[in-house]
């Protein structure tokens, strides 16, 4: 089933179910009012969820509405958890060769993970803010798994059972305000903006034979201003599958349900299927001497989606412009200055 979450006055949103062609949606307060609450006891409220999902594709009845992805906060518009891997190797090694820097030695043995920022998230046609095009705006496309209650230390084999929904991210990245940052040794905060994610977040049989129980097989399409950046493939050059991270997260203690958990920049080997960020697009103009790309401007258009065999969206689309976000006014929103030295 496909679910998603409805804008309205509050934080978390009004769950919908939302049928498989992405053209009908219904709001399902008498079962779930949130995604999150769904989570909290899934084996209950799951099993109807899918009654509505399979009534409205029959036939949209009452109370059900047009879809529009711009009406979606993130399918988890907040969340407990939200832990972000690196677990595609082309994408590290070509970042890393482009500054001269040497993998890890337990590159292909453990994986990268941080936790990141998950107060907020944003919807997919939410704007990507930032003060300055000088931070280096850039954009990240990859896959989030959404989790149920995950035991501590979890085995590779079991980890996959705990997988609930799968989704799009853009996990957006401050380029120019990393490198100062990771030299402190203790990882993001500035150097990430929100996350945005797809318009529906889908149950893994969604995925068909997409989805083998630890990887989605199929690629991301990724386009900045209509052009098409690229289309790596989800289910190549994997080298932590999404089983192998959560058992990483899990090692030493439990995952809450509502976690996320990110699979980083979708990438593949000799990069001819081209990028999911453009940050490797400069590696690559970088060791070869051409000039480089700029990073995200204000207008820019981001675009982000997954599509079935047939070409119909799985998700939908992320569909995102990069905006300047407003200073403080310092007569009402910024602090009151210190008078104190007066």
């Amino acid at each position: 089933m496909k679910l998603a979450s409805i804008k309205n006055d509050t934080r978390d949103g009004a769950l919908a179910v939302v049928s498989r062609d992405l053209k009908h949606a219904v709001i399902v307060h008498d079962i779930a009012p949130t995604l999150q609450s769904a989570l909290d006891d899934w084996s209950y409220i799951a099993p109807q969820l899918e009654n509505r999902y399979d009534e409205l594709n029959r036939q949209p009845g009452s109370g059900a509405f047009a879809f529009d992805p711009a009406m979606c906060m993130a399918p988890l518009p907040r969340a407990y958890q939200w832990l972000e891997a690196s677990a595609y190797l082309p994408h590290v090694e070509l970042l890393r060769k482009a500054r001269e820097a040497a993998m890890p030695a337990d590159s292909k043995k453990d994986p990268l993970m941080y936790q990141g920022d998950s107060d907020y998230f944003i919807g997919a046609c939410d704007p990507i803010e930032a003060a300055s095009e000088d931070w280096g705006v850039d954009l990240e496309a990859e896959v989030a798994v959404i989790l149920e209650d995950v035991p501590a230390g979890i085995k590779h084999d079991k980890a996959g059972e705990t997988i609930r929904l799968l989704a799009l991210a853009n996990d957006v990245s401050l380029r120019n305000l990393i490198p100062a940052e990771l030299a402190k040794g203790f990882g993001f905060i500035n150097g990430k903006a929100a996350t945005a994610f797809s318009p529906v977040a889908v149950t893994p049989d969604e995925l068909g034979s997409a989805w083998d129980g630890k990887r989605v097989l199929r690629p991301i399409v990724v386009r900045v201003n209509d052009t098409l950046l690229g289309e790596p493939d989800c289910g190549s050059d994997m080298q932590f599958d999404f089983p192998r991270l959560i058992a990483h997260a899990a090692k030493t203690r439990r995952l809450g349900a509502g976690a996320v958990l990110g699979s980083g920049t979708i990438s593949n080997a000799g990069h001819k299927t081209g990028h999911a960020c453009i940050a490797e697009l400069r590696a690559v103009e970088t060791l070869e001497n051409r000039d480089l790309t700029p990073y995200l401007r204000f207008g820019d258009r981001v675009r982000i989606e997954m599509l079935d065999a047939s070409g119909q969206s799985i998700f939908g689309t992320i569909d995102q412009i990069v905006v300047q976000h407003p200073v403080p006014r310092k007569s009402v929103d910024a602090a009151p200055e210190d008078d104190s030295q007066a």
